[in-house]
């Protein structure tokens, strides 16, 4: 069963989540011939002030 971990900087949409969700799914099936229903998909949004790069805290776009 292929599990996927997506984190993005920031939310999502319920339907962003679900157009990647969807095409995430379509990939892992066709190339390692894996059922749809056994691919296991978790988005993690994580605030900006979470991540750094460069030892720098990212800031939310505005």
């Amino acid at each position: 069963m292929p599990y996927v971990n997506i984190r993005v900087a920031g939310q999502l949409s319920k339907d962003q989540k679900q157009k990647i969700s969807k095409g995430v799914t379509e990939v892992i099936a066709r190339e390692a011939n894996k059922p749809p229903e056994s691919i296991l998909i978790f988005i993690d949004e994580v605030p900006h002030e979470n991540i750094a790069k460069a030892g720098i805290l990212m800031q939310a776009p505005k």
